[in-house]
């Protein structure tokens, strides 16, 4: 597993994407069908196993839109 500083940009965007994941009641597999991606791809993005493409962190974002998810809700 690839470890990055948690003080850092690559180490604190595994830990946001989770965090609001579960704070949505998601879980990777409902991401990743909003995103567009493999769920897999979710874990490892989490795990940060990987380098997430800013491509990719664009339509992770986007799925808060096209699931109809509202603030506070």
């Amino acid at each position: 597993m690839i470890t990055h500083p948690p003080d850092t940009l690559i180490g604190d965007i595994p830990r946001r994407v989770r965090a609001l994941r579960i704070r949505r009641g998601w879980s990777q597999e409902v991401l990743a069908e909003l995103a567009g991606l493999h769920r897999n791809y979710i874990g490892h993005v989490e795990w940060a196993e990987i380098n997430l493409s800013v491509a990719h962190l664009t339509r992770m974002a986007e799925s808060r839109r096209r699931s109809g998810f509202a603030p506070g809700r």
